[in-house]
């Protein structure tokens, strides 16, 4: 069994486990020959490994070791304890794994949320709070959601109703569509927002697509350890 670790260096007793940097992933072979990826950070970290490794033939098994602020696809697949896995690997226990879907937004991916409302708006205002005791946690998150509800109050609605503006939540995917914002991608979706330089919310990352019509559709799998 063979295990890449991306992002912090690990060891444990009876397992065979190679430590790279995030820098490191483009350049690094034979990624399919191993049987789990390690990616340790959070989703913003997951979606930048993913963005990179996705159009393989083979995807290992990922393993997440949640450090982020949110955390939101550790959560939603309720990964176990980083040793606690790591003991049970150990043991030649095979773990379980649910899958998780990839999504495309042109040349980027994303795995839950994507876009330019209020999920930007706050993206924006927590990253500028990330300082001092701000700096760890979701502290900074909560402070610019209080300071944004006003703005969310009054725009929210006009927003739900422009062409130009969209909000993709996969979790929530009880909900197809509703005005700008959808929950369930099952087809592709094109969203001409008439601008050729677009700030876009991804996973928590924001990113500049210098194209005017976005192209959002479903695009492949991966399998995330469970307990």
């Amino acid at each position: 069994m063979r295990i890449l670790s991306i992002g912090k260096i690990w060891e444990y007793h009876g397992l065979h486990i190679d430590s790279i940097e995030f820098s490191q992933l483009s350049s690094h072979k034979e990624i399919e020959s191993y049987d789990y990826l390690l990616i340790n950070g959070g989703d913003g970290t997951i979606r930048r490994v993913l963005k990179q490794i996705h159009t393989l033939a083979n995807i290992p098994k990922v393993i997440l070791n949640p450090t982020g602020s949110f955390n939101v696809i550790a959560k939603l697949h309720r990964v176990p304890k980083i040793i606690t896995l790591f003991e049970k690997l150990s043991q030649g226990e095979i773990p379980n794994t649910s899958t998780q879907r990839i999504y495309a937004l042109n040349k980027e991916i994303f795995l839950f949320s994507a876009g330019n409302m209020g999920d930007l708006q706050h993206i924006f205002l927590s990253e500028t709070l990330r300082f001092g005791i701000l700096k760890n946690g979701i502290a900074k998150y909560l402070l610019a959601g209080l300071f944004l509800v006003p703005v969310h109050i009054i725009m929210t609605p006009f927003m739900l109703l422009s062409p130009r503006r969209f909000f993709v939540f996969t979790p929530a995917s009880f909900i197809s569509k509703f005005g700008s914002f959808y929950g369930n991608i099952k087809e592709p979706i094109s969203i001409d927002v008439e601008n050729n330089y677009n700030l876009i919310e991804l996973d928590g990352d924001v990113v500049t697509i210098e194209e005017s019509v976005l192209e959002i559709k479903p695009a492949g799998n991966i399998e995330v350890v469970t307990h």
